[in-house]
């Protein structure tokens, strides 16, 4: 049985991008899935004079430690602003300072969401374009957008995004 974790970039604790996670990593058969709160996992913003002074936070290393230790990742990104949400951002850059490479080619499944009409594409966008030069295996996007006319019930209710979803999970599973 294979071990992904799944995750939101996002810190709120009514998360439309955790429930999203959630239910795309629950659409793997075979698989025991863990998810992940980043409220877990709090860190003092990044800094080189704080890592110089105090070193790299425990939090950042036992995040770290899940990633590699998993056979597959499922991350959707909160869109703050065009860009990663500012919690995703920090743990981000902690571990790149331990793992340049930090994503370890684990197979991901790489999905945002939003309230509007683009959901989360910018975003993205950003982690599609720079995830491979950390190590990021990239083995489907999603983006669900208009989040609360979409997602009801803990599950897609578009039949088209759903059924969109599924063949991107397939080939999440295939690469496991």
């Amino acid at each position: 049985m294979k071990n992904i974790i799944a995750f939101a970039g996002s810190n709120s604790k009514q998360s439309i991008n955790k429930q999203l996670a959630r239910y795309a990593a629950n659409l793997v058969t075979d698989a025991q899935v863990e998810v992940l709160d980043l409220n877990d996992f709090e860190l003092p913003l990044y800094g080189i004079d704080y890592e110089t002074e105090h070193g790299i936070p425990e939090n950042a290393k036992v995040f770290l430690e899940k990633i590699k230790s998993s056979d597959g990742i499922v991350l959707s990104l909160a869109e703050h602003n065009g860009a990663y949400a500012t919690v995703f951002k920090n743990i981000f850059d902690w571990m790149s300072r331990i793992d340049g490479k930090l994503w370890s080619k684990k197979p991901m499944l790489l999905m945002a969401t939003s309230p509007g009409g683009r959901g989360g594409s910018s975003v993205l966008e950003i982690a599609k374009g720079r995830f491979p030069f950390m190590g990021g295996n990239i083995i489907a996007d999603f983006s669900l957008p208009l989040f609360t006319a979409n997602f009801s019930e803990e599950k897609i209710i578009n039949e088209i995004l759903k059924e969109e979803l599924l063949n991107k999970v397939a080939l999440f599973s295939k690469a496991l």
